[in-house]
């Protein structure tokens, strides 16, 4: 039998928590052979099915691009749908939520948080209503391109599962959020404006961030929040500095 054709014995050590039954948590173990080839997401797909249908966790898509299905696998924070087993180290898989966020059932966490944070920001383009714009607003190829390495973002929120921050900090707005509002800001249709910048002037702000660059270890679409979150604390200083000069003259 060829290598591609064989079958693993994989354990599957999964977290589980029901808020409304359990008094705590627990981890329950599952054996199947899988395929090579075989997601975490089809294992938990055939765990459910198969094993136990009261297993809970979120998936949509299966193609990396909804980001419903971010969890722990191994202590990482990845996509069950694109990450398979055979990728993985040994035969042993740990399957948790992922953490900074509140369990709802087993591998749903609560994504309110993240959602507040991520509106907070108001993350869609920003026009002068004095103005009432007679065209379009085009763009050219390069200031295209320009947004190319920030618009990926699936908020899947394995960045804010995986930033030691939020463990401590609750209220920090994460890295996701400021990372869209970093790709709203360079957009040249954008017209907040710098003062927009004082919204996130604060230490569950801009200032938050420790630069651990967790979040760029986390993202699967290899985006560097970390970057976007010092682009803007150097545009804020420049924000400040103007806005002093002017007081002062």
């Amino acid at each position: 039998m060829s290598l591609k054709n064989e079958n693993t014995k994989y354990a599957f050590k999964i977290f589980r928590f029901d808020p409304d039954l359990d008094k705590a948590p627990r981890y329950d173990t599952f054996v199947k052979d899988c395929a090579r080839g075989t997601t975490v997401l089809e294992a938990l797909l055939s765990i459910q099915e198969i094993e136990d249908d009261s297993l809970a966790f979120r998936f949509s898509c299966r193609s990396a691009v909804c980001g419903s299905c971010g969890m722990l696998v191994n202590g990482a924070p990845v996509l069950a749908c694109r990450t398979q087993l055979s990728n993985l180290i040994g035969d042993q898989v740990l399957i948790e939520p992922l953490p900074n966020m509140d369990v709802i059932k087993d591998l749903v966490v609560d994504m309110k948080p993240f959602w507040n944070a991520y509106r907070k920001v108001e993350p869609w383009l920003h026009a002068d209503e004095e103005k009432e714009p007679k065209k379009e607003r085009h763009q050219s190829p390069e200031q295209v391109h320009k947004l190319d390495p920030y618009i990926n973002c699936i908020l899947c929120a394995s960045c804010y599962g995986s930033c030691p921050v939020l463990g401590m900090e609750e209220d920090y707005l994460g890295p996701a959020a400021i990372a869209k509002l970093f790709r709203f800001m360079e957009d040249s249709r954008d017209q907040r404006g710098e003062t927009f910048l004082e919204k996130v002037d604060s230490p569950q702000g801009l200032w938050a961030c420790h630069t651990i660059f967790r979040c760029i270890d986390a993202c699967p679409k290899d985006l560097r929040p970390t970057d976007t979150i010092e682009a803007l604390r150097r545009r804020l200083i420049k924000y400040r500095f103007k806005k002093f000069f002017r007081l002062v003259k």
